[in-house]
């Protein structure tokens, strides 16, 4: 089940949730019964290299396609 964001309008405080997506815009009741409203945000996340691996800070998702020039018969498309 996915795990979803939101942020008090009143004063920027983050709560994660973990609903199913039918329930994702579901009003979300404040943690701290200050009744606060809370909006969905967009998440983010970082991944790292397991023990002894290497980031590869070159690597980029194709913008189209197959090749990351973005160019299906690109030349870096083999």
């Amino acid at each position: 089940m996915p795990i979803y964001e939101y942020r008090a309008k009143e004063d920027g405080v983050v709560v994660e949730l973990v609903r199913p997506p039918a329930e994702a815009d579901a009003p979300v009741e404040d943690p701290e019964g200050k009744g606060r409203t809370f909006e969905r945000v967009l998440s983010t996340f970082a991944a790292r290299a397991g023990a002894g691996e290497r980031a590869n800070p070159g690597f980029a998702l194709p913008r189209a396609g197959c090749c990351p020039c973005g160019d299906p018969s690109g030349p870096c498309n083999n």
